[in-house]
């Protein structure tokens, strides 16, 4: 009779050890898999610059000079981008006094400048610097006369 009394009891002492260990391990999980998935949109930023600026670099030195569709067509593959973070510089060579035209350029440089980003991970405040992308390219066509890229 007492070995019964003594289980009853001890489990009535126990009843709430399990919600309170589910809470603690649910609050290292989520946070853990939060952060896993805003580390995945993280590189997804990355990525999405790297290509944002290859397609840039792309079309700087196939079409025409300054052609604003070159900033639009890279905001529309990644559209947390804003006019303001590209950067397009044409090249001249080294020892070159004069400003690029479509005749003397060399290379074109096309820059994503560095910014801010705030992931959502719980109980973390968090500021990640989003690094300047840059591609260069050599100069080629510059021009978007019958270039089917340019249109």
């Amino acid at each position: 009779m007492n070995r019964h009394a003594y289980s009853r009891s001890s489990r009535k002492r126990q009843c709430g050890a399990t919600a309170v260990e589910l809470a603690f391990v649910s609050i290292i999980f989520f946070t853990i898999l939060i952060g896993v998935v805003e580390m995945g949109r993280m590189l997804y930023y990355w990525n999405s610059a790297v290509e944002a600026t290859r397609l840039g670099a792309r079309l700087a030195v196939v079409c025409d000079m300054n052609d604003s569709d070159i900033k639009s067509r890279m905001i529309a593959m990644w559209p947390e981008l804003t006019t303001s973070r590209i950067q397009i510089d044409y090249l001249n060579p080294p020892n070159a006094v004069n400003t690029c035209t479509v005749d003397t350029c060399k290379r074109v440089s096309v820059r994503i400048v560095t910014f801010n980003e705030n992931p959502l991970i719980p109980f973390l405040n968090l500021t990640l610097a989003v690094p300047a992308f840059e591609t260069t390219l050599p100069r080629e066509a510059m021009s978007s006369t019958n270039n089917a890229v340019c249109s």
